[in-house]
């Protein structure tokens, strides 16, 4: 009788885990499922899409953006929804010299207002290397939930350094 309990209990976990694995396979069919719409850019209005660049590996810190304030290295793009990751890290090479050497990495996250509770949030959305064809290189900023009014936060690490571990944002 044991024996018989233990195995319902594992068959109980294995239909769990079979059940989670169907759920989240749903979740990337709902995702696949809804293509970007294509943007004819002569005849859209691009956005203005405020970037925030640091060149040491990490992001800014979320009280940088409170109380109306921003931190001071501040780009501003205009661009459009369909805007790849790899086209705006051309656009930053642009302005900063430095940054087009080859190995330079570029980690990009959204920064956006929290409508649950007062300041602002972060969500990293993909990364980008100078020189180098990478997987976030199409990513753009509409598959990643981007609005109009969010900011963008890109962590430039220059070749030869490392980005942050795991390329997570550092606990505030």
């Amino acid at each position: 009788m044991l024996a018989a309990g233990v195995g319902g209990q594992s068959e109980r976990l294995a239909g769990r885990r079979r059940k989670m694995a169907v759920e989240s396979r749903v979740t990337q069919e709902e995702i696949k499922k809804e293509p970007e719409k294509p943007i004819d850019r002569e005849k859209t209005c691009p956005l203005l899409l405020r970037v925030f660049t640091t060149n040491n590996g990490r992001h800014h810190r979320m009280d940088e953006f409170s109380r109306g304030n921003v931190p001071s290295s501040e780009l501003q793009i205009y661009t459009w929804m369909d805007a790849t990751l790899k086209e705006l890290t051309s656009l930053v090479k642009e302005v900063y010299p430095e940054a087009r050497k080859k190995g330079t990495h570029f980690n990009f996250a959204i920064v956006f207002t929290d409508p649950k509770r007062p300041g602002y949030r972060v969500k990293e959305i993909g990364s980008t290397m100078s020189g180098r064809k990478g997987t976030d290189d199409s990513m753009t900023l509409q598959s990643q939930k981007f609005q109009i009014g969010d900011y963008l936060d890109i962590a430039i690490t220059p070749p030869n350094r490392a980005p942050p571990s795991s390329g997570r944002m550092r606990p505030y």
